[in-house]
């Protein structure tokens, strides 16, 4: 909402809804459908996506441990590096302990939970300080050249927020019809699913303008064991959902190099300390070095939310449904898979040059 205003925001944030929508849909109709062609692309693309998803998640569980100590200290000892280490230690002790999958169970409904805890306190906070503060300054707060590339960054946040890169896995644990049933699911998603993002965007933006943090509860006023709680809350759902966005990379190390039995076998745990807490740590290490959050989450759009979601999804749904589709239909789908490339190479340059410009203002290891 910062780099784009109030109309470009809400018509962006809607907009990348409607088309997400269709792109997902799109996915879910080639379910099961055979073949190995661009299978390395796709690859690829999901693990950098994931990859960055969850670097971008050990940034905001160190942001969330930030704050908490913030509200109590005013020593600046405690750095935001420190507690990207922290998180990313906490997340790796997650990961040893949740062997699967779909050993998660119970933890998904204490992360529905801590997320709704901090959607409910960041609302309320953002109504109660927007309701008593004077007037805001929504005007978008850079130069020329700056709004320009700050604007496509910020297209590319819009596609990111929308997709997960892991449609396939989750329609594959779907019941039959699993097409139709998927598409009933992604319908609830982007309708009823998504006001929970509306109003605490929306509300965080009315309530502190154009000096609203990409830490939202940055901004908050209110009591301290309050903004407490929502940090915690916060914390502790990053920690559960990381570890979803990072088990296909866990599934598949173990798959290749892991071994039978019981997973909470000696063997088997030293393996999970060893691999899961290596691929973590150089998340940690990602996280601590550019802790950058939007400009992340810029990156992971450009690089691999429009090209898995936009660019792959029309150009296979060409391939396999190409006896289906009339001249008219083609000729959507082959401009879907051009304009979103084109789209795709703008925001990674764009969000480059953000990270860029970030590092030279703070320099690494930044204490955000």
């Amino acid at each position: 909402m910062v780099p784009l205003g109030w109309i470009g925001g809400v018509v962006g944030l809607l907009l990348a809804a409607a088309i997400s929508l269709y792109a997902n849909i799109l996915l879910a109709r080639l379910h099961e459908v055979g073949g190995r062609k661009t299978y390395c692309l796709t690859w690829a693309l999901q693990y950098i996506h994931l990859f960055m998803i969850n670097t971008g998640y050990i940034i905001l569980a160190g942001q969330g441990l930030k704050a908490v100590y913030v509200l109590y200290q005013d020593d600046d000892a405690l750095k935001l590096p420190y507690c990207i280490a922290i998180a990313g230690f906490v997340c790796a002790l997650f990961a040893f302990g949740i062997p699967h999958l779909s050993a998660l169970r119970i933890w998904l409904g204490f992360s529905t939970f801590l997320s709704l805890v901090f959607i409910v306190i960041a609302s309320v906070l953002s109504l109660k300080d927007g309701l008593n503060s004077p007037a805001r300054d929504y005007s978008i707060p850079t130069s020329h050249w700056n709004k320009v590339f700050s604007t496509i960054g910020a297209i590319a946040n819009l596609v990111f927020v929308y997709n997960t890169g892991m449609l396939p896995e989750i329609q594959a644990t779907v019941k039959e019809p699993a097409i139709k049933n998927m598409e009933k699911a992604l319908w609830f998603q982007f309708t009823i699913g998504g006001l929970p993002l509306y109003a605490v965007t929306f509300l965080g933006y009315w309530a502190y303008g154009s000096s609203t943090s990409t830490y939202l509860l940055n901004n908050v006023r209110g009591p301290v064991w309050v903004k407490t709680v929502a940090n915690i809350a916060s914390f502790l759902q990053t920690v559960i959902t990381l570890h979803i966005f990072a088990s296909p990379m866990y599934e598949y190390l173990d798959t290749k190099y892991g071994r039978g039995g019981n997973p909470f076998a000696f063997h088997n745990v030293l393996f999970r300390v060893s691999i899961r807490g290596g691929y973590l740590a150089i998340n940690t290490l990602v996280s601590a070095l550019l802790p950058f959050l939007g400009d992340f989450m810029s990156l992971t759009g450009a690089l691999s939310s429009v090209p898995l979601t936009f660019v792959l999804a029309s150009h296979m749904y060409l391939i396999v449904k190409k006896k289906q589709l009339s001249v008219s239909e083609k000729a959507w789908h082959w401009l879907n898979f051009v304009g979103f490339t084109f789209l795709a190479v703008i925001a990674a340059i764009a969000a480059v040059r953000l990270i860029a410009a970030d590092s030279k203002t703070y320099y690494l290891f930044a204490d955000l």
